[in-house]
């Protein structure tokens, strides 16, 4: 058993990934041992959570002020009702370039001793942990035999999804991700006709402890990335204009975006998958918002093949939006924590045909003079940098614009784009700064270098 090794690779993926990092043209400025430092880092750094929690508040509803100190005053109450592992006092921070969002630093990883009695959850389960979360019940694939309520167990990651479920002990590869106390007996997990729901295992000693926002002011709180947040200010909505999320489950741009406008206009989500889309009305209820439209429609066939058509639902005329944003779907490997990673090189190349089909019908479906953001949450040139540079060629209407704010990276070299284009894109490379030691920075410096891998270009339609 290992204590957060870096991301686990298969090693077809590992050597894709690492060609990404030490490329002709990064070799062009670096040693080759620096570049490969930073592949390695960047491993390390995506098995373990970013420095902080970020939440974006919903200003549309409040003041930025009045929502700190609600949720200080609701964190507090957690803590005194000792839902939370201990009394670490609370610092709520305001970032000074993007009005709506606070900042808590995370504690980690703290030195906790390993407990004989083991519970095995599932990977998923195990990097929500790490970002605060308590263990639910679904998430747990093994227990100790005879485990019962109020026992003390140590709680373990399944990298490698090995695991039988039912299991009384485990010896595959695993990850320390803390301690906790069971709320339910074994066999109310694995013995039952209905199977125990909500918290099993109450993490009191996480090897990375932040508040579990789990019902903390669900209408003025919402938990989501930095680069995420950045989305939204970088697209620009304007009070009523048409906006267009192709991608939006489960939709938190999507109502970012409706906040940002203060609920005026039109916010058009859509998703192929049914069960994702409730999940976006659901936010869009709780976060009062009225402008935002969701249907379950498939974005490369968004575009009316009769123009003439007008229809208030997809597929939509050609040049019916004001602004598009692309979050495409994609490798996600920059999302974080994420302690192994289990695709073929297959399935990590198979997203840039589909990002380019969905880029057809988003530059169909904006209007002259509108805006196109375009964004990932991975780490590799072929999604990012190098659609950039076929979107370009592709669609000579389109041109690279300024970002606001501009707080990551700019872009990495490998995809042929000249110095000027790269430094108008937006990396957030959490590899390159990545320092654990690093303490005396101001939370809102360190939050903004180590987040999650993201990617992020916006266009102009000429």
């Amino acid at each position: 058993m290992s204590v957060f090794p870096g991301l686990s690779l298969k090693p077809e993926v590992a050597e894709y990934l690492k060609s990404v990092f030490v490329n002709k043209e990064v070799l062009a400025a670096v040693s080759l041992q620096e570049a490969e430092i930073r592949f390695h880092r960047l491993l390390t750094c995506l098995s373990h959570p970013p420095s902080h929690t970020c939440v974006r508040v919903s200003t549309h509803l409040a003041s930025l002020d009045e929502i700190r100190l609600k949720l200080a005053e609701a964190l507090q109450k957690q803590q005194m009702c000792g839902s939370s592992a201990e009394d670490v006092s609370l610092q709520i921070v305001p970032h000074p370039r993007i009005p709506d969002v606070l900042l808590l630093p995370v504690d980690g990883p703290r030195a906790v001793k390993q407990l004989s009695s083991e519970v095995v959850v599932g990977a998923q389960c195990g990097s929500a942990v790490l970002r605060g979360a308590h263990v639910f019940t679904p998430g747990i694939i093994a227990s100790p035999k005879y485990m019962k309520a109020g026992d003390v167990v140590s709680v373990f990651s399944d990298l490698e999804g090995k695991c039988t479920r039912g299991a009384t002990s485990f010896q595959g590869k695993t990850a320390f991700v803390g301690n906790g106390v069971s709320e339910v007996e074994r066999s109310s997990i694995f013995c039952s006709d209905k199977p125990a729901k909500g918290v099993g295992i109450r993490m009191v000693e996480p090897l990375y402890w932040s508040p579990s926002f789990d019902g903390v002011l669900p209408n003025l709180a919402f938990l989501q990335n930095l680069p995420s947040v950045v989305v939204g200010h970088v697209l620009g909505p304007r009070p009523g204009e048409r906006i267009l999320d192709m991608c939006a489950a489960p939709g938190g741009k999507t109502c970012h975006i409706a906040a940002i406008m203060g609920d005026q206009g039109e916010v058009v989500a859509l998703d192929r998958i049914r069960n994702k889309i409730d999940r976006i009305r659901q936010n869009a209820q709780m976060l009062h918002l009225q402008s935002v439209k969701v249907y379950c429609f498939n974005s490369t066939q968004a575009v009316s093949s009769d123009p003439a058509l007008q229809t208030e639902g997809p597929p939509f005329p050609p040049e019916s939006f004001d602004r598009v944003l692309l979050d495409a779907p994609c490798s996600g490997l920059g999302q974080r924590p994420n302690m192994a990673c289990t695709w073929s090189l297959k399935e990590i190349c198979s997203y840039q045909p589909l990002q380019r089909n969905l880029f057809h019908a988003a530059v169909r479906l904006l209007k002259k003079g509108g805006v196109l953001v375009y964004s990932t949450c991975t780490v590799t040139l072929a999604e990012n940098e190098e659609q950039v540079a076929w979107a370009l060629k592709t669609f000579p209407c389109l041109t690279l614009q300024p970002q606001e704010p501009h707080i990551g990276g700019e872009g990495m070299t490998g995809a042929g784009l000249p110095p000027e284009q790269l430094r108008l894109l937006q990396r957030f490379s959490p590899e390159l700064t990545w320092d654990q030691t690093q303490t005396t920075a101001p939370l809102h410096c360190r939050a903004d270098k180590d987040t999650i891998g993201f990617f992020i270009a916006k266009f102009l339609k000429n």
